[in-house]
């Protein structure tokens, strides 16, 4: 079986898939039934038609309350990804991999090689087998590099697929189906760039899982942590840069700028962990650093809470995301201002050593100075220490109260043991602070703290995927040299010519490798005499396949022809017959009916019919293009890399 696929972990996803396509149903068909009930409920003037109907919409609303509320607990299995150490860490959102049908391409791409190719489909039927079995293993990918692996050596087939299959202007006839991870709702398209969006989109998805597996009680889990949570982020946010109008919500902008946020925040989140596992912070100035990396934390988790509860996003992404999310952003601040603390009141004052360091640290603390006595007494007096320290305490303990109680919101996230205790430990050790500074004479009153300004050492970076980390060889490499080859050119049928060698030659000028391309013909010469064009592709001599072959192994076949002279198999490209090939093929270009109009290759879209124009997905990357097809070129002279033979 195919290395880095988990066909177990199938059973598993399938059942949640299934759970949740037969929710979205019942879903659907409620919303069907309160529309027809509200209609009615307007329309009539009945009153006892009014009441039945008015209990009959309560039902329905109740109804469709516990089915979103049970889509929501499927949709938020974040336990079935969670690492099983010991240690408390607090657990991170990882995200389900998209779902897809199976996909049966024998016929069609069996048709397309006959169609398009002129070669038998049946012989390359190996091939195409060999191309669906790397799909199904795919959908299957196991937790880990290997996994990851699978999805991009058939992300990077993808691209294979695309140049040999995918026309500009015509349809494979084949439709592509995966469903949302987030609503489990099944979209289609025929676009190619749907299918490569959403491998593209697990790729991001399996990153995530990977990073929420980690021991994070551990610098190794940790740095693994960051790592597949910058490359989560990379591949959330090269799909929003390079695909657009995808037919699936999880896949709009909005929501992928979402999850982008969502992956900063956690590396930030482990970054703050390893932070506080890295020094043993007894002294001032690594306190009030832990205390700045816990306001940064705060800080972007605040900004996924504002992505996640934007309209268009709010209504489907779960509702224990957006509560884990809001609890963070709390518990991160409440801790800002319980390390702001502990630096003031477990440290010892600021010797007159120490002073111009500490206040050049202090300055730059707060979001504004806080009120009292100047930094230097404030530094150097461990009563106005106290006092400031007692006023972040109060504020660590409000906002630990505060995330208690969002908390407590979420039936999904009260089931999360972890995250309870973890809240509750931080406010009890926030509170027996407290009670240990607190003195009973103390009349004054307890101030505001200012907030603590964010600022973290070690910046997130969203990592872009690396495709060429993973080499493939294109499954389809018999077709011959892509630079020819492929969906978008089109070619005449193979033309056989029997050339004779003459006293100067062939009469013909050779140029370029796989495949060799006659340059030049001289007029009266053998070549001219036999038919051979100028822009002709040599694709056999004497019935051996010349497609891949370098200019040298076609020039010695042709030169070991002795008298009866040798069989060569040519193609002419259509649009690149005779010298000013370059303007013709501008022109066919410009006047392509309902095409797209594009020059760039990297640019390539790919229009199925003008019907499913505004579903498309434009899929856009820079192309790894052969060797240039030099056959639009007016040849004249003879240039450096040709030769006469």
């Amino acid at each position: 079986s195919q290395q880095g696929c988990d066909p177990f972990a199938q059973t598993q996803r399938s059942k949640l898939q299934h759970r949740r396509a037969r929710i979205n149903q019942q879903i659907n068909k409620e919303m069907r039934m309160r529309a027809g009930a509200e209609n009615l409920f307007r329309a009539t003037s009945n009153h006892k038609v009014k009441e039945t109907v008015a209990l009959e919409l309560s039902y329905v609303n109740s109804n469709l309350q516990l089915l979103k509320e049970e889509l929501e607990e499927l949709n938020s299995s974040m336990d079935v990804y969670q690492n099983d150490s010991e240690s408390i860490s607090v657990p991170m959102i990882p995200l389900g991999l998209k779902e897809t049908k199976e996909l049966d391409l024998l016929a069609p791409l069996k048709d397309f090689i006959s169609e398009h190719y002129g070669e038998e489909g049946i012989l390359f039927e190996k091939e195409i087998k060999e191309f669906m079995e790397l799909r199904q293993a795919m959908r299957t990918p196991s937790r880990n590099e290997a996994g990851l692996e699978l999805l991009m050596e058939y992300y990077n087939q993808l691209y294979f697929l695309d140049s040999r299959f995918f026309p500009p202007t015509k349809s494979l006839g084949v439709f592509f189906h995966w469903y949302d991870s987030l609503t489990g709702v099944p979209s289609h398209q025929r676009a190619l760039a749907f299918e490569k969006g959403s491998v593209l989109f697990n790729i991001g998805a399996l990153h995530t899982q990977i990073g929420a597996r980690q021991d994070r009680a551990s610098l190794p889990g940790l740095n693994q942590a960051i790592d597949a949570f910058q490359k989560a982020a990379g591949a959330f946010n090269y799909l929003k840069e390079n695909f657009s109008n995808a037919p699936s919500l999880d896949m709009s902008a909005a929501s992928l700028n979402m999850l982008v946020r969502l992956m900063v925040a956690q590396v930030q989140e482990c970054v703050f962990e390893k932070m506080t596992l890295l020094r043993a912070h007894h002294d001032f100035l690594a306190r009030l650093q832990l205390a700045q990396e816990a306001a940064r934390v705060e800080d972007v988790y605040s900004l996924v809470h504002q992505t996640m509860t934007q309209a268009h996003v709010k209504d489907y992404v779960p509702f224990s995301w957006t509560t884990m999310v809001h609890v963070k952003s709390e518990h991160f601040k409440a801790l800002s201002h319980y390390f702001a603390a502990i630096a003031l009141c477990d440290c010892p004052a600021a010797s007159d050593a120490e002073l111009p360091e500490q206040e050049k640290a202090f300055i730059q603390f707060h979001v504004t100075m806080p009120e009292g006595p100047s930094l230097r007494i404030l530094l150097q007096d461990p009563e106005e220490r106290r006092k400031l320290g007692k006023a972040h305490l109060k504020k660590a303990i409000m906002k630990h109260e505060e995330a208690m109680r969002i908390h407590g919101l979420c039936k999904i996230l009260r089931k999360m043991d972890i995250l309870q205790e973890v809240l509750s430990f931080a406010h009890k050790r926030s509170l027996s602070k407290y009670s240990e500074i607190d003195h009973e004479e103390d009349f004054f009153e307890t101030g505001d703290a200012p907030d603590i300004h964010p600022k973290t050492h070690q910046k997130p970076e969203i990592k872009s995927p690396n495709f060429s980390q993973v080499k493939v060889t294109d499954i389809f490499h018999r077709l011959g040299p892509l630079s020819v080859f492929s969906a978008k050119n089109k070619w005449y049928p193979v033309r056989q010519v029997h050339l004779m060698r003459g006293e100067n030659g062939f009469g013909f000028t050779l140029r370029g490798d796989s495949p060799v391309l006659i340059a030049g013909v001289i007029p009266g010469g053998c070549a001219a005499e036999a038919g051979l064009k100028e822009g002709d592709y040599i694709i056999s001599v004497n019935g051996k396949d010349c497609k891949w072959s370098k200019h040298a192994e076609v020039v010695q076949l042709l030169k070991s022809t002795g008298e009866e002279g040798v069989e060569i198999g040519v193609i002419t490209l259509q649009g690149s017959e005779g010298p000013k090939a370059v303007d013709k093929k501008a022109a066919a270009m410009s006047s392509g009916s309902g095409m797209l109009k594009s020059n760039k290759e990297n640019n390539r879209k790919s229009l199925m019919n003008s019907k499913s124009a505004s579903t498309l997905l434009v899929w856009s990357k820079k192309s790894k293009r052969s060797k240039k097809s030099t056959y639009g070129v007016p040849f004249t002279a003879v240039g450096d890399n040709e030769a006469m033979y």
